[in-house]
């Protein structure tokens, strides 16, 4: 893990690790922890939701390679919260 921190878009990234064999990334807002939702992109990585819907993870496959390529955009989808009493007003 290194100590200096990553921001994709909106998000900071304080926890980072590379695993240079499979040079893949990973980039987590605070500790690791499951995911309740995850995204493929289409770029081949994955993005890790909380259960609110707020990015807590990102895998770039490839990292390396992407650098070297100057590939670094990443198509990460906008997650629009909803209330639950609009919601339940419209399905009676």
């Amino acid at each position: 893990m290194t100590d200096h921190t990553i921001t994709i878009g909106e998000t900071t990234f304080d926890h980072v690790s590379y695993d240079r064999d499979a040079d893949v990334l990973y980039l987590s807002v605070g500790a690791p922890q499951p995911a309740h939702h995850t995204f493929a992109t289409p770029e081949g990585h994955a993005v890790r939701y909380d259960a609110d819907g707020a990015i807590v993870g990102i895998t770039l496959v490839n990292a390396r390679a992407l650098l070297e390529r100057g590939d670094t955009g990443i198509t990460v989808p906008q997650t629009v919260g909803v209330r639950r009493d609009e919601l339940a007003y419209a399905i009676r």
